[in-house]
C-alpha cells in the first residue's frame, strides 16, 4: 500500500473536526456499525468494478467511506427529493446543512474526504440515486490529479457518473462546478486542472440536462492557482470561499426554482415604461440576423473549432403572452428575464423589443451574472458590454459591483451618445449609437438575469 499523502496528512490534522463533520447530529447517534455494513466498504481489488483510475484504500479512508455510507442509509427516506451535493472533501467539508447557505431548501451533503471519481461512481446507486434527488450538484476530480491519474482518465469517469444519472431521471438538472485551482505543491497543477475541466466540459457539451458552473475561474489567481485568502492550504476553501461557491450556485437554483420563488413584483418610477412585464416575453422577440453577424459568424466558425455557436435568424418572431423562447434559452420567471447557460457552452444569441427608440431616454435595469458571464445590452443595435465585470470585464476596476448579485445598469441616451454607469460608477461617458433602433439583450457564456428593465423617453432638450 502506499505511504499515506498529503491529503492524509491533512485529514488527521483536522481530527476531532472532521471525525464530528463525518458523524449524524445528536439526535441521530449512531449505533455499533450493523451486520450490513459490510456493503458499503470500499472493494478489496478492482476486479469487475466500473470505470478506471485511483480507488483509495488508505486505513483513515476505508473507515470513513463506512462511516460516512452507513449514516446516509439511515436516511435514505428523510433525504428524498434533495438537492444532492456530491464530491469529496470539499463538498464534506461544507457540513451537513452546507454553512446554512441555503435556507429553506432540502439538501444532502454526499462528500466523502479524498475521494475520486472512480469512487463517486462505485457509490452512485447507493449514496444519491436512492434519493431520488431534484438536483445534482457534482464537484469531483482533484484527488485523481493527486493520485496522478490523468485527466483523461477522470474525465471518463466522468462520462460514465453523468450517463447514470441521466439513465436514472433524463429530466433532472445536474450542475457540474469546475474543479477548483489548487497548486502544483498539493500535486494539482494548474495546467492539468485546466486540461480535466476542458474535458469535463467537452463531454457534456450540447447536453441541456448539464449546466456547467465556472468555478475555475472564480477562485483562480493569475498564475491559475487557489488564493491563500480563500483557500489557506491551497485545496479547502475556507468561509470566504464557501460563500463565493454559494452564490455562484444561488441564480441557477433560482433559475431551476429552488429558491428566490416569492410573486415579484415592480412599480417602476413616475415617467417610466416596463419593458418587462415579469410574467412573459411580450415586448420582445427575435430580429432577423444581419448580413454583418452572418459574415462575422461563418468566418469565426470557418477558422476556429471552439467558435461559438450562433444561431442564424431569417425572420422576426414575437413572443407574446410566451414565457419563454422556443429553445429555452430566454425565459421569463418570477420577475426576472433569464438568459440561461448555453448547453453548448456559448451560444450568440439576442432578444430584442419590438419597439424602436428615436427620441432620447433613460434607460434603467438591474442584472445578475454567474461566475465569467458574457452578455450584453443593446441601446439602439449598439452592444455596451454586460458581464461578471470583476472576471469577464472590460470594466475590471468597479468598485460598486457586486458579484453574483443584482446590479444597476443607468443609461441616458441624448442623441447618439449614450451616457452608461453600473451602481452609479461610469462605464461609458459618451458611447456612440445609432440614432434609432431597439433595445436587446445578447446572450453569450454563462447565465445572466435581468429585472425592473424600465425606459423615460425625453422630450427634446430634456435633462432629465
Amino acid at each position: 500500500m502506499k505511504a499515506p499523502s498529503r491529503l492524509s496528512v491533512w485529514f488527521f490534522a483536522l481530527v476531532p473536526a472532521v471525525a464530528l463533520l463525518a458523524q449524524p447530529g445528536p439526535t441521530q447517534a449512531l449505533a455499533s456499525t450493523p451486520p450490513a455494513a459490510s456493503r458499503y466498504e470500499i472493494p478489496a481489488t478492482d476486479d469487475g468494478l466500473p470505470g478506471g483510475g485511483p480507488i483509495r484504500r488508505y486505513d483513515w479512508f476505508r473507515q470513513l467511506w463506512v462511516q460516512r455510507r452507513s449514516a446516509w442509509a439511515r436516511q435514505v427516506q428523510q433525504d428524498q427529493g434533495a438537492v444532492v451535493f456530491l464530491g469529496d472533501s470539499i463538498t464534506q467539508l461544507w457540513g451537513d446543512n452546507l454553512g446554512g447557505k441555503f435556507p429553506g431548501l432540502k439538501v444532502a451533503n454526499r462528500g466523502i474526504s479524498g475521494d475520486t471519481t472512480r469512487g463517486v461512481l462505485i457509490r452512485l446507486e447507493e449514496d444519491v440515486l436512492a434519493l431520488n434527488p431534484a438536483v445534482v450538484i457534482l464537484l469531483i476530480g482533484t484527488n485523481d490529479l493527486e493520485e496522478g491519474a490523468d485527466p483523461e482518465t477522470a474525465a471518463a469517469n466522468l462520462k460514465l457518473i453523468i450517463a447514470r444519472l441521466k439513465a436514472h431521471d433524463p429530466r433532472m438538472p445536474i450542475i457540474l462546478c469546475e474543479v477548483f485551482p489548487s497548486s502544483a505543491a498539493k500535486k494539482r497543477p494548474a495546467p492539468k486542472i485546466t486540461k480535466l475541466n476542458q474535458l469535463y466540459a467537452a463531454a457534456v457539451k450540447g447536453d441541456p440536462q448539464i449546466t456547467v458552473l465556472d468555478t475555475w475561474t472564480l477562485f483562480a489567481n493569475d498564475q491559475g492557482d487557489a488564493r491563500p485568502e480563500e483557500f489557506p492550504d491551497l485545496l479547502h476553501p475556507n468561509a470566504i470561499g464557501y460563500a463565493k461557491w454559494a452564490a455562484a450556485l444561488h441564480p441557477l437554483l433560482a433559475t431551476l426554482d429552488l429558491v428566490d420563488t416569492d410573486l415579484y413584483t415592480f412599480t417602476p418610477e413616475p415617467g417610466f415604461q416596463s419593458l418587462f412585464n415579469g410574467k412573459d416575453l411580450t415586448g420582445w422577440g427575435f430580429r432577423p440576423t444581419s448580413k454583418e453577424d452572418i459574415e462575422a459568424a461563418r468566418s469565426w466558425q470557418a477558422s476556429d473549432p471552439n467558435a461559438a455557436v450562433w444561431p442564424i435568424v431569417k425572420k422576426a418572431v414575437k413572443f407574446k403572452g410566451k414565457v419563454a423562447s422556443p429553445d429555452g434559452r430566454y425565459v421569463a420567471k418570477h420577475g426576472r428575464l433569464v438568459v440561461t447557460t448555453a448547453p453548448e457552452g456559448r451560444r450568440i444569441q439576442a432578444l430584442w423589443t419590438t419597439r424602436e427608440f428615436p427620441k432620447d431616454f433613460i434607460l434603467k435595469l438591474e442584472f445578475r451574472a454567474t461566475p465569467y458571464a458574457d452578455s450584453g445590452v443593446f441601446i439602439r443595435g449598439l452592444q455596451l458590454q454586460c458581464r461578471d465585470y470583476l472576471l469577464a470585464g472590460p470594466y475590471k476596476d468597479l468598485h460598486n459591483y457586486k458579484p453574483q448579485d443584482w446590479n444597476e445598469l443607468v443609461i441616458v441616451v441624448k442623441g447618439t451618445k449614450a451616457h452608461c454607469t453600473c451602481n452609479g460608477e461610469l462605464l461609458e461617458s459618451e458611447l456612440q449609437i445609432p440614432a434609432t433602433g431597439p433595445i436587446g439583450l445578447e446572450g453569450d457564456r454563462g447565465q445572466m438575469e435581468y429585472r425592473r428593465l424600465r425606459i423615460k423617453e425625453l422630450a427634446p432638450g430634456s435633462e432629465s
